[in-house]
């Protein structure tokens, strides 16, 4: 989790040496997405339920010879519908 200016984001970070399966966010399924929101959701409970603005971003980290380059999908996916 981190801040984007006003916004309050939680970031999943996912790292791949090879693309054989895909891309790093790929790795990031329903049931991933879901255990994501839930946590969000007990932190944001935690913190009296604030009216902020929050999103979920994906870090894809891509290792090559030895160096890391690193993408950001922003906005990567939002709250399924029950919970919005």
């Amino acid at each position: 989790m981190c801040r984007d200016g006003e916004a309050l984001v939680f970031v999943e970070v996912k790292t791949r040496s090879r693309e054989d399966f895909g891309a790093p966010g790929e790795a990031v399924t329903a049931a991933k997405r879901r255990l994501i929101t839930r946590g969000a959701l007990s932190w944001l409970k935690l913190l009296g339920r604030p009216e902020i603005y929050y999103r979920f971003d994906i870090a894809e980290v891509r290792m090559r010879e030895g160096k890391a380059e690193v993408a950001l999908i922003r906005n990567a996916f939002t709250l399924p519908e029950p919970y919005r």
